[in-house]
């Protein structure tokens, strides 16, 4: 343990990069609208901007951070954040495919939209023996660029997963090297009717956040009324308050306060998430409803970004199960709907009884489609086949570029 720790004096603590979500340690003092904000207070990163950072306090909000003025928290940051950035400075020049994703290859971007990019590298042979396992992805400090590994791109691709196939298959796809052009020749081997599946999982796993959104934000803000009594009431109190004003059945009393215990376990969970709590657990959230600090959107206001996306995977998989073409970008009246709610002006209920209404058009494509019921495991085994062999051949024959090392 000790000469794992001690390897970690050679890395600088302000020389790596700080992804998006790092818990940081702040270095300097600041001022916000008067307020002392003391060096030593940790905060969460939120965005890279200007050269900095900027860094959510909790109880406090965001504040702008030079790089210098910031420490990663733990350790185990520090090293995955050097080993993260040694990777994609070693293998970003092997990228053989990349793609604008997101809401600008759905037709629903703005002028606040990211510009999301998705791709895939090759390793070179170089790297694939050894004791050392190689990175399977590559991620940009700001999270705003991945990108796979051929085999894993492929082993996702069998299981129709959306975002590997939105990559394949989005017209704005294109080949850096012949690697890549034979990813995107090889492409329909990877679809069949699994992407009902996969899809309908995607999408599924959509509406669970939304359903836990709404639950969340049901009871928050009676629940922080609670915390911030004289005395703070403790866990087992809150909960059975919360069970007696819960909407949700129980069998008995105490199956109703065992539910209230588990919903304060997932607000605190999803608050800690945010960067606002100081602490994962039920003494975080009782200082932060004391605390005065930032409060989360109200309830009635909610619009998670996950909800138009779910219509969107909805209608994406009932096209290309019919028509066996998948279309992105959405247009005409959909595209409106669409908008519509990432402008907040449908509400939760509103887009999950849409959700509903679109489900037996989407079992009716299934039903009818004229896609192969597997991906065709031969062609994808051949390419990765073919793919290993150019990569031997580079690196023996000593081809100039970044694989023949």
């Amino acid at each position: 343990m000790t000469s794992r720790i001690s390897a970690l004096t050679e890395l600088d603590p302000l020389s790596v990069p700080l992804p998006h979500g790092t818990e940081v340690t702040l270095r300097v003092e600041r001022l916000l609208n008067g307020r002392r904000v003391p060096q030593g207070l940790v905060g969460r990163v939120v965005r890279a901007r200007d050269g900095g950072f900027d860094v959510l306090v909790t109880g406090v909000g965001e504040l702008w951070y030079a790089r210098t003025e910031l420490a990663p928290r733990r350790a185990g940051q520090l090293e995955y954040a050097h080993r993260r950035e040694a990777a994609w400075q070693s293998l970003f020049p092997c990228r053989v495919l990349e793609a604008t994703v997101g809401s600008r290859a759905w037709g629903l971007s703005d002028e606040t939209s990211d510009t999301d990019v998705r791709g895939a590298f090759a390793l070179p042979f170089s790297w694939t023996g050894g004791l050392a396992e190689p990175p399977t992805e590559l991620i940009s400090a700001d999270g705003s660029s991945t990108y796979w590994e051929l085999r894993k791109l492929v082993d996702q691709a069998l299981r129709a997963d959306p975002n590997t196939f939105e990559l394949l298959f989005v017209p704005s796809v294109h080949a850096l090297d012949e690697l890549g052009q034979w990813v995107l020749d090889a492409r329909q081997a990877f679809v069949s009717k699994l992407l009902f599946g996969s899809f309908g999982r995607y999408a599924l796993s959509q509406l669970n956040k939304l359903s836990a959104s709404q639950r969340l934000a049901e009871h928050r803000d009676v629940v922080l009324g609670w915390l911030e009594e004289e005395p703070a009431p403790s866990l087992e109190e809150v909960g059975r308050r919360l069970a007696a004003v819960s909407p949700r059945s129980a069998p008995t009393q105490a199956d109703g306060e065992h539910q209230a215990r588990l919903y304060l376990k997932q607000l605190y969970r999803s608050l800690w998430d945010q960067g606002l709590l100081p602490s994962n657990d039920f003494k975080g959230l009782t200082e932060y409803a004391r605390s005065g600090g930032r409060r989360p959107p109200d309830a009635r206001s909610l619009r998670p970004k996950n909800a138009y996306n779910l219509l969107r995977l909805i209608e994406l998989a009932r096209g290309w199960l019919a028509t066996g073409t998948p279309v992105f970008e959405a247009t005409g009246e959909f595209r409106e709907r669409l908008l519509a709610i990432k402008r907040g002006e449908r509400s939760l209920d509103d887009v999950l009884a849409e959700a509903e209404a679109m489900s037996p058009s989407l079992e009716a494509a299934r039903d009818a489609s004229t896609l192969p019921e597997q991906p065709d495991f031969e062609k994808a085994d051949a390419l990765l086949k073919r793919i290993a062999n150019e990569l031997a051949r580079r690196h023996v024959l000593h081809v100039p570029g970044p694989w023949s090392g």
